[in-house]
């Protein structure tokens, strides 16, 4: 999953010299300017926690056709249409499987449309794993992955009793992290085939979005998201537009106005293969020797390691940013 370099190219960093406003107190004595709306960190919680009760979602197993099932039956449930995208994921070690994005819509007839993905698969392998005989094990993938997808399932949830002015368009990539172990040179594009497909193949004619919000390991508690490179390179104004509505909101600890890795993310992939302009909303921690939560592919990416606190505030966050549009 996300390849990352922190070491930023000089020109990238330049464009990210531009105004939100600055950072940043604690957000305990932040006075947010805009009232949070609300957002069920229970449910969402609860939905992250549904999606790692059926085990890894590993592409092939029972797990993964569970989950996907109960995706689909959730957002139809509160979006006016819910369908796979089915598509052959061909991976680096010459293997096969059937996958599906999973995409969900509000107003659908409407033109002006704004599109919020998360993926919904597991790793197979826990490569960054402490303990060397964990690292060929699949893992829950709590924040990486479920972590997103319950944001966006409770978004939907909200968007359901408050409908939005705008078209929404919920788009949950298969097959994003089914990529090269930890030391293996694989050339290719192995990551992303959920986004990268997609993006080939936009699930309506002619379908285009004003942007895209992708969430990528959104549930580590106190978790700060630095502005991805990508994203600022892609589409410098709905950075802007993010983390000024975060800010506003009190969360300035939480979206932080600085520069961050280049991180190869299915936004990439999106901005890359197809007209939609999205960035990525992903947490670092520059401790941790990996640019990411330390749990990150490893067997402790479970559910004990789920902030209720992060995972409202992010939601909050995308709730206004649609609530903001017209």
């Amino acid at each position: 999953m996300k390849k990352i370099s922190i070491c930023l190219v000089m020109a990238l960093c330049s464009l990210m010299m531009f105004s939100c406003k600055d950072k940043q107190k604690n957000i305990s004595e932040e006075k947010p300017t805009v009232t949070p709306p609300a957002f069920d960190v229970d449910s969402a919680f609860a939905y992250v926690k549904a999606q790692t009760d059926f085990g890894p979602r590993t592409l092939g197993s029972t797990a993964h056709e569970q989950c996907r099932d109960y995706l689909l039956q959730k957002l139809a449930s509160f979006c006016d249409t819910a369908f796979a995208q089915n598509f052959t994921a061909n991976t680096y070690d010459g293997k096969h499987f059937q996958a599906q994005n999973i995409i969900a819509s509000f107003n659908p007839q409407n033109p002006e449309r704004v599109v919020l993905s998360s993926h919904w698969d597991s790793r197979p392998f826990a490569d960054h794993d402490p303990n060397p005989a964990n690292r060929d094990k699949a893992i829950d993938g709590a924040n990486d992955g479920a972590s997103g997808v319950g944001v966006l399932i409770e978004l939907a949830r909200q968007l359901h009793q408050n409908r939005p002015d705008i078209g929404v368009d919920i788009v949950l990539f298969d097959a994003e992290d089914y990529g090269p172990k930890e030391g293996e040179d694989v050339p290719g594009e192995w990551w992303g085939l959920g986004s990268q497909y997609w993006a080939k193949n936009l699930h309506c004619p002619n379908y285009t979005a004003r942007y895209g919000i992708l969430l990528d390991m959104v549930g580590s508690a106190n978790a700060r998201f630095l502005q991805e490179s990508f994203s600022v390179r892609d589409a410098q104004n709905v950075v802007a537009n993010v983390w000024s509505t975060a800010y506003d909101l009190g969360f300035g600890d939480y979206f932080v106005n600085q520069p961050g890795g280049v991180i190869t993310d299915d936004h990439y992939y999106v901005n890359k293969f197809s007209n939609i302009r999205m960035i990525d909303i992903i947490h670092y921690d520059h401790t941790s020797g990996t640019g990411f939560d330390p749990v990150w592919h490893t067997l402790n990416d479970n559910i004990q390691h789920i902030d209720k606190n992060t995972l409202g505030i992010v939601g909050s966050t995308l709730l206004q940013v649609i609530k903001n549009e017209k």
